[in-house]
């Protein structure tokens, strides 16, 4: 059985800069690796909120006996909404370790994973929403066409989404294994090591949990809750998400654009709100060797600054 693993765990929780005292939040608590770690490193009257929008994971949640901490049952672009509810006005740090969990992956009944023959469900949170198999029983081939090419860089997309199509028309199509055969009939080459159907699976679910929205949403209010001296720290696994973190990092870290050629000193633009804490961290050798899920994980780190926050356009 697979023993869940926190990727990036020390160096994701060091990248907060944690104040003994200070107010921190876990956007995706998962298991719990990142917040245990926090909460042992802070000092009485320091305190983390986190949120997931899993029930299993809540339940775990619960089980930590700590003031300090809270959990809230819901999807982190509840942010803004959240805090105020517990009458927090700014944070010292907030980290994000996107995409699923590993125990999501690892349990057959959450419909996540090609690997098990499953119920199709792949919500994240099973109280509420749709299910993978609700929505491909009545979505446009064309949207399907589009979920597939876009969240799973699927090239192949039109093909597959084809596929789903003429096999709904005979049958429902209600579990992982009816899906993957259905995929596998439509993908004619793939990356060595790879199954036909892993593009395919990354798309429906990003799509049934609005995750690249709700990261998209999140990090604006994420940012304008930080303190002086506050850090972002976010992990990502692939590359769409990724590029939202590193594009948002970036945008908030460049003082306002002047034109190049305009006779303003440097120094009279300003600071930029966000300031980047160096490089892109990706998982060592050692960590990858003992968890290949922590092979894609990228984590990277930015500081608020004194300067205030743009204006919204």
């Amino acid at each position: 059985m697979f023993t869940h693993r926190t990727v990036l765990l020390t160096e994701a929780v060091d990248g907060l800069n944690l104040q003994p005292a200070g107010i921190y939040v876990d956007c995706t608590y998962g298991r719990g690796g990142h917040s245990r770690l926090i909460l042992s490193r802070l000092g009485p009257t320091g305190r983390l909120i986190a949120f997931d929008r899993d029930p299993q994971a809540v339940a775990d949640a619960k089980t930590i006996d700590d003031p300090r901490f809270q959990i809230v049952h819901e999807g982190f672009s509840s942010f803004d909404s959240a805090l105020d509810a517990l009458g927090i006005a700014q944070v010292d740090g907030v980290l994000m370790d996107l995409g699923v969990s590993s125990p999501q992956i690892d349990e057959a009944e959450r419909g996540f994973s090609f690997r098990f023959n499953a119920p199709l469900d792949m919500r994240m949170d099973t109280t509420r929403g749709q299910t993978a198999a609700e929505w491909l029983a009545t979505a446009q081939e064309a949207d399907i066409a589009e979920v597939i090419r876009d969240y799973g860089e699927e090239r192949f997309a039109k093909q597959v989404a084809s596929a789903i199509v003429a096999a709904r028309a005979l049958e429902p199509v209600l579990t992982t294994g009816q899906l993957a055969k259905i995929v596998a009939t439509a993908v004619r080459t793939r990356e060595p090591g790879q199954d036909p159907a892993t593009r395919t699976f990354q798309a429906v679910r990003i799509y049934i949990n609005r995750e690249l929205e709700e990261l998209a949403l999140t990090l604006p209010q994420a940012f304008k809750r930080l303190r002086r001296g506050g850090r972002l720290s976010v992990i990502a696994f692939h590359s769409l998400e990724d590029r939202i973190v590193k594009r948002f990092m970036a945008d908030a870290a460049t003082a306002d654009k002047l034109p190049s050629r305009l006779p303003v000193r440097a120094a009279d633009i300003g600071e930029a709100p966000l300031k980047l804490v160096g490089k892109p961290v990706r998982a060592s050798k050692t960590e990858v060797d003992e968890n290949p899920r922590a092979r894609s994980a990228i984590l990277r780190i930015a500081e608020r600054s004194a300067a205030p926050m743009p204006v919204q356009k």
